[in-house]
């Protein structure tokens, strides 16, 4: 039994904004050409090999020759092309929609064989088609993802009326010899006391993304045992720039400058988490430590506030998604805020809701963790739930995406973070330290997650 607090309202990792999906098929129902180790490192999964041209413009990948769907129809090039042009033909649907728009065309050059002709150099290329949304659906079974999946992986999904997950192992897996868990069943909790509840108990296995301020209950424990490890997340309070003042830079500058990061991480992550001031994480290449932008200055806040114009008290709303770190530090923000003259009314909502309201703009503040890796990407699109229109920023990522130079694109990652970060496009506080709860004799289960997955076929009990 695995402990998750976000439930996914579709399964299709292709085609939702949640990452939710991916934690729960990325491996286990579904695979991609390449998968992610969880060293960051990337390895062989549907292709077994691949070269690439001197250009770095031409990828060509051999699939391996023994992989089904569970419906029994067999991986081939025309699946892995047909896959690739519809994950493609979902633009901004598909979280990878850069990568893939970067994709020219995608030729089949025999049954095993399929090619991928890019418009420019892209270093992240197998890194990404390691990513959830890059996994391989089949056109007979594509459109029934997001409730049914059919995938090549080793195991087969059935929905609970009561929304939980069961996984059952596929016999017609090509290795079946490597999967040593028989079933195994996610459950979504949302409340952190009722996660805690449900390890005191014993009914669950494994409790990812555990409550920090919970944890200290199972340090003497003889039943399980605490993972702690990295990641690519990046915990904000998000910022709709389509919000009055909140467009005012000055105004966002001065929300950076009324929160106590260090105090945050304190607090609600019981000190389990590094701060951050931009998006990107010091496991991110060229990672620039620019917190000290915006160092914790409650009087240069409210001067800034003045600057802008602003008539005080201010009132805005948070939007709170049902995660331990948002119901935990939406009170730490607001009183933060309100220590400069911003008056924060909770709001507390479903993950649907978020999903509904918040992600489609439908909000002012809101705290939430972007957990996929590298993606700086999401900021040169106007239409993104935050709503920030930068020329400037886009024409850094163009520059950047169109260069060769390693020296160059090093220097413009570490340009775009700075312009971010100038921009206090969001009020970036924390990279969290992932904490599992892990039932003893429990083995396989990551301790740091370049990308938010749990491989069920990767474990197995001592």
């Amino acid at each position: 039994m695995i402990s998750l607090s976000l439930r996914p309202e579709s399964l299709d990792p292709t085609s939702t904004a949640a990452a939710a999906a991916g934690e729960v098929v990325y491996g286990n129902v579904f695979e991609g050409l390449t998968r992610i180790k969880e060293s960051g490192r990337v390895a062989p999964l549907l292709a077994q090999a691949w070269d690439v041209s001197d250009d770095q413009l031409r990828y060509r990948f051999r699939l391996r020759p023994d992989v089904c769907f569970h419906d029994g129809k067999p991986l081939d090039a025309s699946v892995v092309a047909y896959s690739l042009e519809r994950a493609k033909s979902l633009g901004h649907a598909n979280k990878l929609a850069a990568t893939l728009a970067n994709i020219e065309a995608v030729r089949t050059l025999d049954a095993g064989t399929v090619e991928l002709i890019l418009r420019h150099a892209d270093p992240f290329l197998l890194f990404r088609l390691g990513e959830p949304p890059a996994v391989i659906l089949h056109p007979d079974s594509a459109d029934r993802a997001a409730q049914t999946p059919v995938g090549t992986g080793p195991y087969e999904l059935k929905r609970r009326p009561d929304g939980d997950i069961d996984l059952r192992r596929w016999d017609g897996f090509r290795a079946p010899g490597k999967i040593r868990i028989k079933a195994a069943t996610f459950r979504f909790i949302p409340d952190p006391e009722q996660q805690i509840q449900a390890v005191l108990d014993q009914r669950v296995d494994l409790l990812f993304r555990a409550a920090t301020t919970s944890i200290e209950r199972f340090d003497a424990s003889s039943h399980y045992g605490i993972l702690a490890g990295s990641s690519s997340g990046k915990g904000m309070m998000a910022i709709n720039h389509r919000r009055a003042p909140l467009g005012d830079v000055r105004v966002r500058r001065a929300l950076m400058h009324a929160i106590d990061r260090e105090a945050f991480i304190r607090e609600v992550l019981h000190g389990r988490g590094r701060a951050i001031g931009s998006h990107f994480v010091p496991t991110d290449p060229d990672y620039v430590n620019l917190t000290a932008v915006y160092p914790y200055d409650p009087e240069r806040a409210r001067a800034l506030l003045k600057e802008a114009g602003v008539s005080l008290p201010l009132a805005l709303d948070l939007t709170l998604p049902p995660t331990p770190y948002a119901l935990a530090g939406g009170p730490v923000i607001a009183r933060a805020l309100q220590a400069v003259g911003i008056q924060i009314r909770l709001q507390r909502v479903a993950w649907a809701e978020w999903l509904s309201g918040a992600f489609r703009g439908r909000f002012d503040l809101s705290l939430i963790l972007h957990v996929e890796p590298l993606d700086y990407a999401i900021y040169t699109r106007p239409d993104y739930y935050f709503g920030y229109d930068s020329p400037a920023f886009r024409a850094l990522v163009d520059e950047h995406d169109a260069s060769m130079n390693p020296r160059v694109r090093s220097r413009l990652f570490r340009q775009m973070q700075r312009h971010l970060t100038d921009d206090a496009v969001n009020a970036w506080i924390f990279s969290p330290e992932i904490i599992s709860v892990v039932r003893k004799g429990l083995n396989g289960v990551p301790m740091d997650y370049p990308i938010f997955a749990h491989d069920v076929g990767a474990m197995y009990w001592a």
